[in-house]
């Protein structure tokens, strides 16, 4: 029951955030319940990958905990990064279509980290440019990886978190994003969700059971 009931608890508590309760109480109750859905995920067996995902969702709370001081937070998110990383890398399945992914994703990784550049710069924030290149680099990879695995849910996930920081750091960085506080927090929320809900399908896809695949 409680695993039926806790997406719409987490959609409830994350509109709350978004358009109503701001602090950060309320912008860590949503992450909070994700964590406590991806529990929910875990298989009897083969637990690599569910643990790797868990803690990758565990640092990015913490990264919005500690965003206000910006490069320890960073540097939170990064850790998450790398074990989402390593948790795709685990469920790579080769395809000529996901492997072209990586062109586009280069470009975009290029496209953002000049603009960031000039803005960083600019701004006087020049101190910054190497945590957030390689936080760039990172994630970039990131979705990469996510794409490689042929899961829906890990793909767009990774794209939507992209997304998300994209549109945070241009922000923070370049300039003025209209409604930015709802676009990073909405596709930031879903992103995680769909992490979390990769746990039990991709378990499910290692002991045989379909789910459906980027081709």
């Amino acid at each position: 029951m409680a695993k039926k009931s806790l997406p719409l608890l987490i959609l409830l508590a994350g509109l709350l955030y978004v358009f109503l309760l701001h602090g950060l109480l309320f912008k860590l109750i949503p992450m909070a319940l994700i964590i406590v859905y991806a529990w929910l995920q875990f298989p009897r067996s083969d637990r690599k990958y569910a643990c790797l995902t868990a803690a990758g969702l565990f640092f990015c709370m913490l990264g919005d905990g500690l965003l206000r001081f910006f490069v320890v937070g960073l540097s939170a998110f990064l850790i998450g990064h790398l074990f989402y990383l390593s948790a795709f890398l685990g469920r790579w399945t080769y395809s000529p279509l996901r492997l072209s992914f990586a062109l586009p994703l280069a470009g975009y990784a290029a496209f953002m980290g000049w603009k960031l550049h000039g803005g960083l710069t600019s701004g006087g924030q020049g101190d910054l440019v190497v945590p957030v290149f390689l936080y760039v680099a990172v994630i970039m990879l990131m979705g990469f990886f996510a794409v490689m695995t042929g899961n829906w849910r890990c793909g767009t996930g990774a794209l939507l978190f992209i997304v998300s920081d994209s549109i945070l750091s241009w922000n923070m960085f370049v300039s003025d994003i209209a409604y930015s506080d709802v676009l990073i927090m909405g596709t930031y929320y879903v992103a995680q969700f769909l992490f979390a809900g990769s746990i039990r399908h991709q378990s499910g896809a290692a002991h045989g059971k379909r789910d459906v695949t980027i081709q």
